[in-house]
């Protein structure tokens, strides 16, 4: 039994969706599909989840919305009506969109259960669309898919209770239809994913059902072993192992969110990641181990946004506890970090930009100097991350050499390295206008 995902350009169009109802009958096993919400039709276009998001912080503001409203319903009904179901379908989506609108709950619970639609919704169009096409097909809700997830809106985690319950989904008859992103709690409360939560939900269904392969249909043909948009035409990555996959998704790939395959991880699921739009492509495939002859470098992850928070301490190694205390003013700031590379008489951590405001910024510094008692306190914003990912990296000589000699020749400067906390990467800090030539030069050294 195969578990197939969709993502939200496989779900954009009614033609998108002919394809999708082709791949599902080329082959039987694929017995569940996951489904995202629709994506965007064309470069300038707004995925529905976006739209939702507006609409429901329209509506809680109290400011207009109905325009938003009927671009929602727009683009559901473009893709029923193409599709020539009934037009009940459209009806069944406007009057949730109503209920959950009008419910009296709290904002958060609100924009939670208008996230979910879209995903619920293409669900329901697809299924309808099988039957119609003779399938023998269902819709299933998650709640009674058995996903049952944390209380943590926007960030809900799956219980490790649901996995019996979704066991029994191989019990069931014809092709089952799940929409991704979200699930319920135990008190029967929706809950959400963090964004790209469809992923999730796919590899929770896969290592839920224990199938023999997880496909992941998606918009490329394969994972490239560096972003196309810096380096033309990259190679393509025809085999990842788990941790290699979540360390480039961490840094900066894509294709997957980051916390997408561990669920498949942990029963040892191989994944393909496959295009809908060349299905017949092989793709690319994530296993638990390679093939000891396999290239120990297979990409190079890169993202922007950093901050370094550099703090430096005369015999900071001989006072106990420095590190904990330092960690809990930013714990008490609601900051968390990334990276945390230290010297014997320095610390940096690494901080995405986007959860060190101002504000946070000045009174972090200045609890650091009353309580620390540091010599320096410097943060450095405007940081870009680089990841050299590969299984076997500790254990091959002249990786860390050639990573160094090929950013220096680009004429740029590393401002952080950490390497040794990792076996399967190894991490550059350095200026964010320099990445893209940083980029260019370790993947000429590495793969050309």
């Amino acid at each position: 039994m195969k578990v197939a995902k969709f993502g939200g350009s496989s779900m954009a169009t009614a033609a998108q969706l002919h394809k999708v109802a082709s791949i599902i009958k080329d082959d039987p096993s694929r017995k569940i599909i996951v489904v995202s919400a629709p994506g965007k039709r064309f470069a300038d276009d707004v995925k529905t989840t976006d739209l939702l998001i507006q609409l429901g912080e329209s509506y809680i503001n109290g400011e207009h919305y109905e325009e938003i409203y009927g671009k929602v319903l727009s683009r559901f009904r473009e893709i029923i009506e193409e599709l020539l179901l009934n037009t009940a379908l459209l009806e069944d989506i406007e009057n949730t969109l109503k209920d959950v609108l009008s419910k009296d709950i709290s904002s958060i619970a609100k924009l939670d259960a208008l996230k979910s639609i879209g995903e619920d919704s293409s669900a329901k169009i697809l299924s309808a669309y099988l039957q119609a096409i003779g399938f023998e097909a269902s819709y299933v809700n998650p709640k009674d898919a058995g996903i049952i997830v944390s209380n943590n809106p926007g960030n809900a985690q799956i219980l490790d209770s649901s996995f019996t319950k979704i066991y029994a989904l191989r019990e069931k008859v014809g092709i089952l239809v799940i929409p991704g992103f979200f699930g319920y709690t135990e008190d029967g409360e929706l809950m959400t994913f963090s964004r790209g939560g469809s992923d999730i939900t796919g590899s929770i269904v896969a290592a839920g059902v224990e199938a023999t392969l997880y496909e992941n249909f998606t918009d490329v043909d394969s994972v490239y072993a560096v972003n196309p948009t810096i380096v033309s035409n990259p190679k393509e990555i025809k085999t990842l192992t788990y941790k290699e996959m979540r360390e480039l998704s961490y840094a900066g790939f894509s294709v997957f969110h980051d916390e997408a395959l561990i669920p498949a991880f942990k029963k040892q699921i191989p994944v393909c990641i496959k295009n809908t739009n060349n299905p017949h492509l092989p793709g690319t495939n994530i296993v638990a181990e390679k093939k000891p002859e396999e290239k120990c470098v297979v990409g190079i992850a890169s993202d922007t946004g950093f901050s370094s928070l550099y703090v430096s301490k005369y015999l900071m190694n001989r006072e106990i506890g420095f590190g904990r205390k330092l960690l809990n003013i930013l714990e008490d700031e609601g900051i968390s970090f990334e990276h945390a590379p230290s010297g014997i008489d320095d610390l940096s951590v690494i901080i995405r930009d986007s959860k060190l405001s101002k504000a946070k910024e000045k009174n972090i510094t200045k609890r650091i100097y009353e309580e620390l008692h540091p010599d320096t306190v410097i943060l450095h914003r405007d940081l870009a991350m680089i990841m050299v990912v590969g299984e076997g990296l500790m254990n091959t000589i002249g990786v860390a050499q050639k990573a160094t000699t090929a950013i220096a020749n680009a004429n740029v400067n590393i401002e952080m390295i950490n390497q040794g906390s990792s076996e399967v990467s190894m991490m550059f800090g350095i200026q964010a206008a320099d990445l893209n030539r940083a980029v260019e030069s370790l993947y000429h050294v590495f793969f050309d």
